[in-house]
């Protein structure tokens, strides 16, 4: 099976937030989360869960779907590279 690298959806985030010219501290004012909580998420330690999703799309754009699906397509990959199918 062919490996894709997908991109990590904190890198996503971060690449809107330097676009827009928006720090952490204010990213995580805008989705009511801390910013130990933001962090995380843009350094991959927290997935983006459903309720995140909802907020990404107001705070940066986008739908709730198109972010999920990138958080779903990078946990995939991740799992890729450590379950051992072979039997």
């Amino acid at each position: 099976m062919k490996m894709v690298n997908h991109p990590r959806p904190g890198d996503i985030i971060q690449e809107s937030l330097d676009e827009l010219n928006v720090s952490l501290r204010e990213f995580a004012r805008a989705m009511e989360i801390a910013p130990s909580t933001a962090s995380r998420l843009l350094t991959g330690k927290a997935a983006l869960t459903p309720e995140m999703a909802i907020k990404l799309s107001v705070v940066i754009g986008s739908s709730p779907q198109m972010w999920l699906n990138l958080q779903n397509a990078w946990s995939l990959a991740e799992a890729e590279k450590t379950v051992d199918v072979s039997r």
